[in-house]
């Protein structure tokens, strides 16, 4: 039997090596795979991510230099598409008419969960509402990797990613963030990473943290203290180089205040001062938000005036 192109590259992308043995990937359906990749030592990457990467037509990844880093150490030959915020608009159309033509496709970023603080949303958007399935394929996160490892409350966390780059902006992104009831997650780079702590030091006071420097890789590290010191850390020469993931520990829980506590404290704060002036008295007194005791405070004014 003669085989026909297709037929020949079907069969050669089926193939992958591991523990030194080739392996035959089984057929996937039809349909986009979002492929998590090592975020560092490559022996992190799934058996499942392998038989996809394996498996499929194409694979779409932002740096084929990065993506065909890790193809290579597993023998996998599949054709690889460069997709990334430059040329999203462009390839985006060639990649729903390849899933719409019936192809599998793998969505990988350059190391990591595909769409964690990288391109990707929109073309998952787009091949959902176009009816085509989505899989994920899970495996490595530095989001979970540093967090698990930090030492710090993991029961609820909110991923933020990078901060703004300028100082005002990144000033007022923490405090919007400053009472959020969970541990926050942060993507900062080596030459901004002294200047961003320094900035959560004085936003957010003496929480414990962890730095976590080139996570998986050769010279991994972790750094765990208050924000303060590990900002002294880096501004005195402390390695800057790779990538870092910042945990920052969660708020100390305030004394809950029960409502006709409040309610008696503005009482006899109101009636000695203006309504602005209770409320900021009774704000700073109780450390509850300006805006909940300033509600509290109009909603007794007007009861008292009915």
């Amino acid at each position: 039997m003669v085989r026909t192109p297709h037929t020949v590259q079907t069969q050669r992308s089926r193939l992958f090596r591991v523990f030194g043995q080739d392996v035959a990937a089984p057929e996937v359906p039809p349909g986009l795979y979002l492929v998590a990749t090592p975020i560092g030592n490559l022996s992190d990457v799934t058996l499942r991510a392998l038989e996809t990467l394996a498996a499929v037509e194409a694979i779409a990844c932002e740096d084929t230099r990065v993506t065909r880093r890790l193809l290579e150490r597993y023998t996998i030959t599949t054709p690889l598409l460069i997709y990334h915020d430059h040329n999203a608009e462009i390839a985006r159309p060639k990649i729903l008419a390849r899933l719409k033509a019936g192809a599998a496709i793998a969505l990988v970023s350059d190391a990591g969960t595909p769409l964690i603080s990288d391109p990707g949303f929109k073309l998952v958007q787009a091949a959902q509402a176009a009816g085509r399935s989505v899989t994920a394929v899970p495996g490595a996160s530095a989001v979970l990797a540093a967090l698990t490892a930090s030492g710090l409350p993991t029961d609820r966390f909110f991923f933020e990613g990078f901060l703004p780059p300028r100082e005002a902006a990144r000033r007022t992104r923490i405090d919007e963030l400053a009472d959020l009831p969970a541990t926050l997650v942060f993507f900062e780079t080596g030459p901004r990473i002294a200047a961003m702590l320094d900035d959560v030091a004085a936003r957010l006071g003496g929480r414990q943290a962890a730095v976590c420097r080139e996570l998986t890789k050769l010279h991994e590290e972790i750094r765990r203290g208050e924000v303060a010191s590990l900002a002294r850390a880096y501004r005195d020469g402390a390695e800057t180089r790779g990538e870092f993931v910042v945990i920052v520990g969660p708020p100390a829980k305030r004394e809950h205040i029960e409502a006709i506590d409040l309610d008696g404290m503005l009482k006899r704060a109101l009636a000695t001062a203006s309504l602005k002036d209770a409320v900021e008295a009774v704000a700073a007194a109780t450390g509850q938000k300006r805006r909940i005791v300033y509600q509290r405070a109009l909603a007794l004014t007007e009861s008292r005036q009915r």
